[in-house]
């Protein structure tokens, strides 16, 4: 969606390109927040990195860039296209049936952007990614929130004509970016399930961004902007996760 259509509606995008609720934003500072110079971190699902090449604003692009901050940025996804990811030093392709190609508490910070919607098998992930994170890190997640109207609209759209809604809602959208969600890791009791109270400490919260499926109409923008005005915390679209593994 262009900065212009944006601005509309959040004026303030023209003083640095971003809105006041910029979900971008407000995850990636976060994060920046736990960063170290030793750090090594994972970007799990890093995908082609689209973000750092597309994304117009650049202040968002230099948030979620790690890369020369920082000891080490690994990727792994299960698409090669993260063989081309611009921000990585290291890049991985992985069958999710598999271990990851990373040695045991060697990560001190994962990074998953839009990606637990899409995981099959939440136990193996979830292990996984115990088994590498050392004790003291950090588990960063954003995701859809399973009940939010976002999650829900997905589910509940006929396959048959799933793609053609989304071409229409969200045109900007490319095809290459588009992979089929489960959301079977993407609520507040899923997470205390994959990752134990007893070994992890839960910090995660859901956010409302500006609205992304609107087929760049002014009056679905809108109703989409009281939708996220009147829906409870519990109900908004997009669940923020922080999760610390216990010393």
């Amino acid at each position: 969606m262009a900065a212009s259509f944006h601005q509309r509606f959040y004026p303030e995008i023209g003083a640095g390109g971003f809105s006041r609720i910029d979900g971008t934003v407000a995850f990636y500072n976060r994060v920046n927040a736990l960063l170290k110079k030793e750090a090594v971190v994972l970007d799990y699902g890093a995908g082609r990195g689209f973000g750092h090449v597309e994304d117009p604003c650049e202040y968002r692009r230099s948030l979620c860039n790690f890369r020369s901050r920082i000891a080490s940025v690994i990727g792994v996804d299960v698409d090669e296209a993260v063989m081309q990811n611009p921000a990585l030093d290291e890049a991985y392709v992985f069958n999710p049936k598999d271990p990851l190609p990373i040695g045991d508490a060697s990560i001190d910070i994962i990074v998953s952007d839009f990606t637990f919607e899409h995981i099959v098998d939440p136990a193996q992930a979830a292990r996984e990614l115990d088994r590498v994170l050392k004790h003291g890190g950090w588990l960063c997640a954003r995701t859809p929130n399973r009940y939010g109207y976002i999650a829900l609209a997905n589910r509940f759209v006929p396959k048959a004509i799933k793609t053609r809604v989304l071409n229409i809602v969200q045109p900007s959208r490319k095809e290459e970016d588009v992979f089929p969600a489960v959301y079977l890791m993407n609520t507040f009791g899923a997470l205390l399930k994959y990752f134990p109270s007893d070994r992890f400490e839960h910090f995660s919260y859901t956010w409302g961004s500006e609205p992304a499926y609107h087929a760049n109409k002014k009056t679905l923008y809108r109703f989409f902007q009281i939708i996220q005005y009147i829906t409870p915390p519990a109900l908004r679209s997009m669940l923020i996760v922080f999760i610390r593994k216990r010393l």
